[in-house]
């Protein structure tokens, strides 16, 4: 009897329902709220800073071009799971269906994977700037750019394509509530009724490569740029090389941070509140205060948007 209601509960159900922290809160509306206003920032802020960085001749850098595509893939990182999350709460569904729940899935995987070794990208653009500054021209040119891009997205795709069908074609023979916003793989795959431990396993494995190989090029880097800058003469460009990359660093520690938190520690120190805290905090407020850090603490960037705002200005006394 227990066979055949796990065949009907496994044929019979193809949407999952997500019980997120909105539908656990006391004040649902307020947070949701919240929330909203935090994803309209993070969107104008990063697609504000991406059009500093278009229109203004000085930011078209090897460095600024890798903070552009920062806060392209953190618009989209951060649209994948929010305005699903906030239609939930308005509509009164938490339901998504198998389909949906695999390309969110998918999405997710590539865009932090992507992101991830995007980080590593950009200290290493910071080392040869600072350790090479005579080769720089050279070592990082368009070419070079686009190409660390293009594995950027090609290696970050891999996890997508990798984990997201095998997660997706488990037997889910029980319940189908995902504690958690969105459909993130160790959520998902807790709701399987098969054996997954060497699954589970073989992510934790992948997972540890994803993060060891980018926190190992950020890490050589950044020893190389401080014994290069303990090395200089001049006060003012220790600090001006010292700025840079703190900004950098900050972000590193907050994506990384997140990200060991979620996929390398033990299972006993996860629950799904802390799960989904820490989800919130990397997929919802980092593409929100990436763009602050970078902006804030960059002269550069302040004088692109001086320009900006004083272009406005003139065309909206001209047009009156």
């Amino acid at each position: 009897m227990g066979i055949i209601t796990c065949v009907n509960n496994y044929t019979g159900l193809s949407d999952f329902t997500l019980v997120g922290f909105l539908s656990q809160s006391k004040d649902p509306v307020l947070l949701a709220v919240l929330i909203f206003v935090v994803f309209l920032m993070a969107l104008s802020g990063n697609a504000l800073l991406i059009l500093l960085i278009l229109s203004d001749t000085h930011l078209h850098t090897p460095m600024y071009f890798f903070i552009g595509q920062l806060s392209l893939m953190d618009m989209m990182y951060i649209s994948v799971t929010v305005p699903k999350m906030l239609m939930d709460q308005v509509l009164g569904s938490h339901k998504i269906s198998a389909a949906a729940c695999g390309m969110q899935m998918f999405l997710y995987l590539t865009l932090a994977g992507s992101e991830c070794l995007l980080l590593a990208a950009m200290s290493y653009d910071r080392y040869v700037a600072i350790c090479h500054p005579l080769r720089y021209p050279i070592l990082m040119n368009h070419r070079v750019c686009l190409l660390l891009l293009s594995v950027c997205w090609l290696l970050g795709s891999l996890d997508g394509f990798i984990f997201t069908p095998v997660t997706m074609t488990f037997p889910f023979c029980g319940s189908r509530k995902i504690y958690h916003f969105f459909c993130e793989v160790p959520a998902v795959t807790k709701l399987s009724c098969s054996d997954t431990w060497l699954y589970e396993t073989f992510m934790y494995v992948c997972c540890v490569i994803m993060l060891l190989i980018p926190v190992t090029v950020i890490s050589g880097s950044y020893l190389s740029i401080l014994l290069t800058v303990l090395r200089m003469n001049s006060t003012e460009g220790r600090k001006k090389a010292l700025a840079t990359c703190s900004s950098h660093m900050m972000v590193v520690i907050l994506f990384y941070g997140a990200a060991v938190y979620n996929y390398m520690l033990p299972i006993s120190f996860h629950t799904p509140e802390k799960n989904m805290v820490v989800s919130a905090f990397y997929t919802i407020l980092t593409p929100l205060l990436n763009p602050l850090i970078y902006s804030f603490r960059n002269k550069n960037v302040n004088k692109a948007l001086s320009k900006l705002l004083d272009v406005s200005t003139i065309f909206q006394k001209t047009v009156k």
